[in-house]
């Protein structure tokens, strides 16, 4: 009788466990737009272009915030960054949000093995977030410096005296950096998943193509550096307020990277870097996509691919991150789910935000969605890639943002179907100090700020920016 009902006991469990979903949630540190999903002819990503045939890419989503810490904060809470109080890179959402439930603690309150490989929480000071995990992290804290050959080798009286060179390209295999090292782990995870006898939610973070722009040597050989277009537009926006831009001190922080402009050769070169960087990662995501399919769950398994947040690479002589222009604000959004292929191959318009991910997932595994969402699911996006889930995808950041005295302002941001709104509001005063308009109907590119040319729309748009970011 015993045995009876212990066998009994395992059908009912093993039947449970296999018509749950697993979710391999992959995030970049710093990526734009710039790989072959999204139809640029230079990068060499082949396993995402495996991985958009296996689910939809949305063309239009938006991060909250154009720098690490307070995007993660945000689409890991479902929360805008006003309301995680996270605007800086070493604030805890939790300080604010004490009782909040994070987009993986929400699997691991249904049962779910939840697992971070990588950087997913910001990797600075106290903004790691262990209740949301069911083991320790991994490979999950410390510089983006340190992940160097130049910082792993001993220095000598003629070591160039910088915290690591801006790139890098040495004979290595893919384990001397970070990445690989969180690759193995991630694919050690998957093979072994079914010990855990649950379904699991495995979160994959790496740490590139974010400075400095390294690469095994075999990435950066993918490419011919003089084929690989210089940046354009290189001019600011015509009538932009200068509250908009930044002095590009991020990449300045890095070795190789005199004071002054930067010089079309050295642009040339750092935009190879970063290809080289997609390319390491892309490597990557064709592991665990291997992964998957050697553990015979890629069929049972949903997958993510983001990024935190957009870059500039010289476009409107910027450098970086750190603005509310559309470069920074759009991040590639792949979502790949084998139960529902009508859509796989396919592509949407529909405006999406980062903190649209809890709600989504969450919809696509059965999981309860925590209360209190500030996004929607893009479920019926994935159904129907026509179908436009919201008018307005919001984006804010402060200026300045790398500033000893404070920011002075903020800048509120609204992606429409169409148009490009942004207000810069004076911290202090309240008041509203400037305004951005760009059509992107005309000028994808955001060239001309056509705000003083169309007053009608300011006056529409306006009061929905304000609707939009109270919470």
């Amino acid at each position: 009788m015993k045995f009876t009902f212990l066998a009994i006991s395992l059908l009912f469990s093993s039947l449970s466990i296999a018509g749950e979903k697993n979710v391999l949630f992959i995030v970049c540190d710093d990526l734009n737009c710039a790989i072959s999903p999204y139809g640029d002819k230079t990068a060499v990503t082949p396993n995402l272009d495996r991985l958009a045939a296996q689910g939809v890419t949305f063309n239009r989503a938006y991060c909250q915030q154009a720098v690490c810490n307070p995007s993660r904060a945000s689409f890991l809470t479902g929360k805008l960054p006003s309301a995680t109080g996270v605007d800086d890179l070493s604030k805890h959402f939790r300080t604010k949000l004490p009782d909040v439930v994070t987009l993986p603690q929400a699997f691991l309150n249904d049962g779910y093995f939840t697992q971070c490989v990588g950087k997913i929480f910001h990797n600075m000071g106290d903004t790691k977030d262990r209740q949301s995990w069911s083991v320790d992290e991994y490979l999950h804290e410390g510089p983006h410096s340190a992940d160097t050959i130049y910082n792993q080798m001993p220095k000598t009286p003629d070591t160039p005296k910088y915290k690591a060179p801006v790139t890098e390209s040495p004979e290595v295999p893919d384990t001397a950096y970070k990445d690989g090292r969180i690759t193995e782990r991630a694919v050690d995870a998957i093979l072994r998943s079914s010990e855990k006898g649950k379904p699991f939610f495995l979160a994959v973070g790496f740490w590139r193509p974010h400075l400095p722009f390294v690469a095994p040597k075999k990435y950066w050989d993918l490419y011919d550096p003089l084929s690989i277009p210089y940046a354009s537009p290189t001019d600011p926006p015509a009538r932009v307020p200068e509250i908009a831009l930044h002095p590009n001190k991020e990449v300045h922080g890095y070795g190789e990277v005199p004071e002054g402009p930067i010089t079309p050769e050295l642009e040339q070169h750092l935009r190879h870097g970063y290809y080289a960087s997609i390319s390491f990662i892309d490597a990557q995501v064709g592991q665990l996509l291997d992964a998957l399919k050697k553990a015979k769950i890629a069929k049972d398994t949903i997958i993510v691919f983001t990024s935190d947040h957009g870059y500039h690479l010289g476009e409107h002589d910027l450098w970086a991150k750190t603005t509310n222009f559309e470069l920074d604000a759009r991040v590639p959004l792949i979502i790949a789910d084998p139960s529902r292929p009508k859509n796989h191959g396919t592509t949407t318009d529909s405006l999406a935000e980062l903190m649209d991910l809890i709600p989504t997932l969450t919809e696509l595994a059965g999981v309860p969605t925590p209360s209190g969402q500030h996004g929607a699911s893009q479920v019926p996006a994935m159904m129907d890639p026509a179908t436009m889930v919201k008018e307005y995808a919001r984006t804010q950041h402060q200026h300045p943002f790398y500033g000893k005295s404070g920011a002075t302002h903020m800048g509120y941001s609204l992606r429409t179907d169409r148009w490009r709104y942004t207000e810069w509001h004076n911290i202090k005063s309240g008041e509203i100090d400037d305004y951005e308009l760009y059509d992107h109907n005309q000028d994808g590119m955001e060239s001309v700020n056509v705000a003083q040319d169309n007053p009608d729309v300011l006056k529409e748009l306006s009061p929905i920016l304000k609707e939009k970011f109270q919470y």
